[in-house]
């Protein structure tokens, strides 16, 4: 009896644990960038007899950096694939299995990136040119969705 007891007082402190720890990390981040990362493959034309398919959460790594304008960056033609960025890495995050992320920063603007082979993706683009441009305020998280096409026809 004393060895059943012993055994759930110590899974209950260890489960506490892990919980409050896991909310602490999630609420510590109040000013940067939040968001998911999902990827949509195959067919994505309108088919009047199926449901679009709802777009997957990925584990990856997102790419933070300067502003980032399309001069800046060795395209892989004009696919949303580079090989290289020329501007100053800012800070890099793995995404969680469902594509979730949070990266504190300072307030300003970043251009994100996605991990993706041995290069990087983003597909988003500003009226001037600068790739995947995100703002961050003071005190505040700005919320984002990256979506990684690469794979899909449309």
């Amino acid at each position: 009896m004393k060895q059943i007891l012993f055994f759930l007082f110590s899974s209950s402190i260890v489960i506490l644990g892990c919980s409050s720890a896991r909310n602490v990390k999630s609420s510590a981040v109040k000013q940067g960038i939040t968001g998911f990362v999902t990827e949509v493959r195959g067919n994505q034309m309108p088919n009047p007899d199926a449901a679009p398919k709802s777009p997957k959460g990925i584990h990856t790594t997102v790419f933070v950096y300067e502003p980032t304008h399309i001069s800046d960056v060795i395209r892989e033609g004009t696919s949303p694939v580079y090989t290289a960025i020329r501007t100053k890495l800012v800070a890099s995050i793995e995404t969680d299995s469902t594509g979730a992320f949070t990266v504190a920063l300072p307030s300003g603007a970043y251009s994100l990136f996605v991990a993706h082979g041995k290069g990087f993706y983003a597909n988003l683009f500003d009226t001037n040119n600068h790739i995947a441009l995100f703002v961050v305020e003071d005190d505040k998280l700005t919320q984002v969705k990256l979506t990684v096409s690469s794979r899909a026809t449309y």
